[in-house]
Order: C-alpha cells, then sequence, then structure tokens
C-alpha cells in the first residue's frame, strides 16, 4: 500500500435533513457546523446541489460556501458537487471563479452529472445523457479557467467566443473534484484531465470493492497522457457517528436513523435485502462496514481497512447524516478530532517516545532528583547551623563586652 503522506478530515454535507424539522433552522445549522468544524482544524467541507425530494435542501452550494466562507477563517470549501448538466459551463465556471476570489482561493470545485433522477425529470434531461454532458461542460469549464476563448456547439448548449472575465484568483485555477461511485466514468475523466476523485460510496458493499479498480483506471487514463495520479487528490466519503463508548453510539443515533434509511432507500432499487433494511440495521451497517458507529477506534479500524482496500487516499469526509441530535453530533465530530485525526498523523509519537524515555530511565533520573533533595536539606542544614554560630559568636561578645 502506497501510504499518504497525510489523512486530511472533513465532511460531506449533502445535507440530509428529516421533514418534520423546521428548513430555516437546519440550514442555520448547517453553517454552525462548518464554523464548529473550522474551530476543530478539520480540512474540507463539500456541499451538495440538490432540487427534488426534500431531504438534501442545499439547491446552490455556491451560495452556501459565501456565507460559511465569511464566518470560517481556514477550512477549504468544495462543491460537493455542481451538477453539470444542470448549467451552463460559463455560468458555472464564472460563478467557481467569483468565489475563488471571494474566499482568497480556499474554494474547490467538486463537478458531478446529477445524483436524483427527480431532478432530472424536472428538468427534463434524460438520464441516459447525464453523464455525457457533464464530460462535455467539464472539458469546457477546465477550458474557461485557462482564459481561453471557447466557440462550441452542442445538443444543449452553445458558447460563441466565451471567456471568462476573470482569471482564477489561484493559480493555475482552483481545485477540481469529480465524484464517483460504482461506475467507472468518474475514474476515466479524473485520469484524462488530472482531477481529484470524490468517491462518495467508498464504504457501501458495491463501491468498496470498486475502490482500487476505478483508481486504477484514472491512472490509466494519466499514463496515455504521460502522467501520474496523486492518491493525496482522492477522497473517500462514509457515514460515522462515535461516542465515548459502542453502547452509547447506538442510542444516539436511535434519534434519526431511520428517517435517513427511509429516504435513502428510495433511491436505491437495490436496498431491498441489504444492511439498511435488516431487521437490525445498525448492527448490519456495522458489519457491512457502511457505517462507524462506535468509538474513536472503530473509526480508526475503518480508515485502516479503507487505506488497505484503495491503496491509500488523501481524506476521508464523513457523511454529514443528522442521525444524532445537535449536541451529540457535534460531539462525535470533536472525538474525531481528538482521537482520529492524531493517530493517523503521528501528532503525539514525540510524546510517546518521551514519555517511554523517561520511564525507561526513572530511577536514573529519580535517583538524581532525590539526592539533589538530600543535598539540599544538607546544605539548609549547614547553613542554619552556621547562622546559629554565628548568632552564639556576636552573642558571646556582646557579653564580654558589657563586663568590661
Amino acid at each position: 500500500m502506497d501510504t499518504p503522506l497525510d489523512v486530511r478530515n472533513g465532511i460531506f454535507l449533502a445535507p440530509f435533513h428529516p421533514l418534520n424539522e423546521d428548513p430555516t433552522e437546519a440550514i442555520h445549522r448547517d453553517l454552525e457546523l462548518i464554523t464548529h468544524l473550522d474551530r476543530l482544524g478539520y480540512e474540507e467541507a463539500w456541499i451538495g446541489e440538490h432540487h427534488s425530494a426534500g431531504f438534501e435542501i442545499i439547491s446552490s452550494p455556491e451560495l452556501f460556501i459565501a456565507a460559511a466562507a465569511e464566518r470560517t477563517k481556514r477550512i477549504r470549501l468544495g462543491t460537493g458537487v455542481v451538477s453539470l448538466p444542470y448549467h451552463h459551463p460559463l455560468t458555472v465556471a464564472n460563478r467557481i471563479i467569483q468565489l475563488d476570489h471571494m474566499t482568497r482561493g480556499r474554494v474547490m470545485f467538486g463537478a458531478g452529472p446529477g445524483l436524483l433522477p427527480s431532478d432530472a425529470f424536472m428538468l427534463g434531461i434524460p438520464v441516459v445523457k447525464q453523464r455525457a454532458r457533464m464530460a462535455e461542460s467539464l472539458d469546457v469549464i477546465l477550458r474557461l479557467f485557462k482564459g481561453e476563448v471557447v466557440t462550441e456547439k452542442t445538443e444543449w448548449y452553445e458558447l460563441r467566443n466565451a471567456r471568462a472575465h476573470l482569471l482564477p484568483y489561484t493559480v493555475p485555477h482552483p481545485e477540481v473534484c469529480v465524484a464517483s461511485t460504482i461506475t467507472p466514468s468518474g475514474g476515466r475523466l479524473a485520469g484524462t484531465y488530472g482531477l481529484g476523485m470524490l468517491c462518495v460510496a467508498a464504504t457501501t458493499i458495491e463501491g468498496y470493492d470498486v475502490l482500487g479498480t476505478n483508481w486504477q483506471i484514472a491512472c490509466e487514463r494519466a499514463a496515455e497522457r504521460g502522467a501520474t495520479m496523486d492518491r493525496n487528490r482522492l477522497r473517500l466519503v462514509g457515514p460515522v457517528h462515535i461516542a465515548e463508548t459502542r453502547e452509547q453510539a447506538r442510542k444516539n443515533v436511535g434519534f434519526g436513523l431511520a428517517k435517513w434509511i427511509d429516504y435513502f432507500t428510495t433511491f436505491n432499487p437495490t436496498a431491498a435485502g441489504s444492511d439498511l433494511t435488516a431487521d437490525d440495521p445498525i448492527s448490519a451497517m456495522i458489519e457491512s462496514g457502511r457505517a462507524v458507529i462506535g468509538t474513536p477506534a472503530d473509526a480508526i479500524a475503518q480508515l485502516t481497512r479503507l487505506q488497505e482496500q484503495s491503496g491509500g487516499f488523501g481524506c476521508f469526509l464523513q457523511l454529514a447524516h443528522n442521525w444524532a441530535d445537535w449536541e451529540e453530533t457535534k460531539r462525535s465530530y470533536e472525538l474525531w478530532a481528538r482521537y482520529v485525526t492524531p493517530h493517523f498523523r503521528g501528532a503525539s509519537a514525540n510524546r510517546d517516545a518521551s514519555l517511554r524515555w523517561t520511564r525507561a530511565n526513572i530511577d536514573e533520573f529519580m535517583g538524581a532528583a532525590m539526592s539533589a533533595a538530600q543535598q539540599m536539606f544538607m546544605q539548609h542544614a549547614d547553613e542554619e547551623a552556621a547562622k546559629e554560630a554565628a548568632r552564639t559568636t556576636a552573642t558571646g561578645t556582646e557579653d564580654r563586652r558589657g563586663s568590661r
């Protein structure tokens, strides 16, 4: 396995909000979550685009990112993803470039074909054409990012001497990632253009099985143009909720897991008979590897498993899901930052070495400390004796003077 230099941490915020909650408060809570993660040192947050079904209620990741950027200091913010067949490529390029300037380089551009078939249906887009249209649009957007003038006409858009009137703030342009699920389309595009990959189904049985395959496809496409892929730009997505104990984690997700499963299975025709529809879905999701519902140690085991399967990756994105109530949700992200992140970064390696060295030599150190303390006692006693002798001498001298 080619172990990455670092494992960055972030979230993939679709988001998932059950219909019995106020949507206004839900959106503002999402913004609060991003600020919470920024304070905890998370590096990335990716925000989705959806237009139907009521759960995933952010329809413009760019608007959300603009607001989140004003509330945060260092976390990078990505579109996760812009569904390219839904938009004219020139307007997408201009929006991302504007965000690149507004965030001073903290924006990332994630692109995909569109996930919910109900979105495509409302827009009159044939689902079978979504991936091809995404590839057409992405090619144009990358050319516009480079400052090229583009004239092109397809069955669904036209550009006439089109150019982005601003060049990106980031040189040469913001980082670009493509969504990758089960099919090879994401890997093909990533390798062709040298882009990052967002493996949004990395922990599902189907997505896990093709992690190495899709990355290999990307590497083969890159090799055809004499380039290599960078594993640090490979991002894996999976659901997580952790607590101090496994029992507490299971209790916490009882708040909202059933609602999430009910929604999620709506768009998954293979859900019947899967872990999501088991009599005990929590145990089944843990056993299948789909989710971590447990402790920081369980999260560490999941990332280790994913590294071995994928060959190495650069960033793990926790799928934001609202399985637990708000306070327990924030606590889960905090526990990750306190215990999971430092494990993979070796943040306490020197601390551990220092403690082991101290313990190995403690007899010598404590002997020296006790000897130093004894010497201090002896020094103090000698000084006090000298003072007493001096006082005695002075008293005798005064007595002799008085007797004269």
